[in-house]
């Protein structure tokens, strides 16, 4: 049987077209190839068993169902969700359940047509990227084993579960549950018809919190937007807001393991502003100390802040195993990347969009201030922080060259500041003297090339970006 040369696991796992690569034939050889890395994986404090999740997308339950009769197949015990559940929900069920691996059916915030696989480890973080090239190689070298789901009822190796009651349980004890409890707080949701709808109905039933969620409806449409937590897809709850606000606004994306948000009366805040409320959060009210991780592309208001503060700070690539990584070694107070990954080191070294809301809540309960305040005294005790990205056009086969130029010519100045540093381990980033810089990396699946840029102004993040692509420009032709 020959390899399926077609499937690719990229920065989360494998996605693809449902209906082209993305088919049944291809789940289960993408399962099988799983079940063989994972049956020399064991280790002391694990079991033979795997946890399957699965999102809102079209058919995903039933890919679910397919990855559960092939593992059970080949001899694993296999938890199934009995509904559609938050990634990391999932994550954190492999760890409590000592379990060897998890798979969530999820393509994240890709467009409707699209469904995938995440592939998540013993500890409940993502999968490295040796995991997912040893899966790829795998695939298609043995042939499928699978049984039925009845079979793998009557062999009790299949137990169909409630996910999200332990998962809510767990949340509520990783945050000062009491106090939110009895904060009156006005909470408001925007769900992007993902998983995340209804979480915090069920989360603060009993409290005297105020709940609304928007776009909660089950359409595996996503109502004609992709579910990604950027202004563009706030439109409908920017206006709910406007009529009727909140105190806070939380956006999660598709399988709600990442987070946006809006102020109480629809402005959008960037994932930068909420990355340093929750980093100021833990330093201010939960008196914490360690080292604080984030992804290259992050703003540099979170350096500012671990100088201030004298907290290590560690820089990694883009994507959230490479954060989990550094989880995993200990010390961390929080985890943070651009696109609005949040990791608690406490909890699972994973992000997770749901308990990243339920500790905004803890900060507006213990600050009792408006949001807006706490914003402006971010800028006051450590400078304006403006940042901006576009996304461009670059064809993938000179992505490599643009990256070897950029990082042998640099520009002499960023706003007419002299360069500190460069850095090229993840794409390559410029710094200035001032603390402006500006970032160019290349998609490793796509044609795409991402332009990142923060400066104090506004003015002067649109003049980065433009140097930026003035930069590619060059390259491209």
């Amino acid at each position: 049987m020959p390899p399926v040369s077609s499937v690719r696991f990229g920065t989360d796992g494998w996605r693809a077209v449902i209906g082209e690569d993305f088919t049944f034939k291809n789940v289960q050889l993408v399962a099988q190839a799983m079940a063989d890395y994972f049956l020399h994986r064991q280790t002391r404090t694990t079991t033979k068993l795997i946890v399957i999740g699965f999102d809102r997308r079209f058919l995903s339950n039933e890919f679910a169902e397919t990855v559960a009769e092939v593992l059970v197949g080949n001899g694993y015990k296999v938890v199934l969700s009995d509904s559609p559940v938050p990634t990391p929900a999932v994550s954190w069920l492999v760890a409590k359940l000592k379990g060897r691996a998890g798979v969530m059916v999820t393509a994240s915030h890709n467009p409707a047509r699209f469904n995938g696989i995440k592939l998540k480890l013993h500890h409940g973080g993502p999968a490295d990227s040796d995991t997912c090239r040893s899966v790829e190689t795998l695939i298609g070298q043995r042939p499928v084993k699978s049984v039925s789901l009845e079979k793998a009822h009557a062999g009790k190796l299949l137990k169909v579960q409630n996910f999200k009651t332990r998962y809510f349980n767990a949340l509520r004890r990783m945050v000062d549950f009491k106090l939110i409890a009895t904060s009156g707080l006005r909470f408001a949701h925007d769900a992007l018809y993902g998983v995340g709808a209804g979480c915090f109905e069920e989360l603060l039933e009993e409290t005297n919190c105020e709940v609304r969620t928007f776009n909660a409806e089950h359409d595996p449409n996503f109502g004609g937007i992709c579910p990604e937590p950027i202004e563009r897809n706030y439109l409908k709850s920017r206006a709910a807001l406007q009529k009727e606000p909140a105190d806070f606004c939380l956006v999660t994306d598709g399988d709600a393991d990442r987070i946006g948000g809006m102020d109480g009366r629809g402005n959008a805040l960037t994932t930068h502003q909420i990355i340093c409320l929750l980093l100021e959060h833990f330093l201010k009210n939960r008196q914490g100390s360690g080292r604080v991780v984030k992804a290259l592309t992050t703003t540099s208001m979170v350096d500012v802040m671990c100088a201030r503060h004298q907290l290590p700070l560690t820089v990694t690539g883009v994507g959230f195993k490479y954060i989990c990584k550094e989880m995993l070694r200990g010390d961390v107070l929080l985890g943070f990347e651009e696109s609005g990954g949040v990791g608690f080191p406490k909890h699972v070294p994973e992000r997770d969009g749901i308990l990243a809301g339920l500790m905004i809540l803890e900060m507006l309960a213990c600050e009792g201030k408006p949001l807006t305040k706490l914003l402006k005294r971010l800028t006051a005790n450590y400078g304006p922080h403006e940042y901006g990205r576009i996304d461009t056009d670059f064809p993938l086969d000179r992505s490599s060259l643009l990256m070897n130029q950029a990082a042998k010519h640099p520009p002499a100045n960023l706003l007419g500041s002299p360069l500190d540093k460069i850095q090229t381990f993840d794409g390559v980033k410029y710094t200035a003297r001032n603390g402006c810089w500006l970032m160019l990396r290349g998609s490793g699946t796509e044609p795409v090339l991402r332009i990142y840029a923060e400066a104090p102004t506004r003015i002067g993040v649109d003049k980065l970006l433009r140097q930026g692509q003035s930069i590619a420009n060059r390259i491209k032709k």
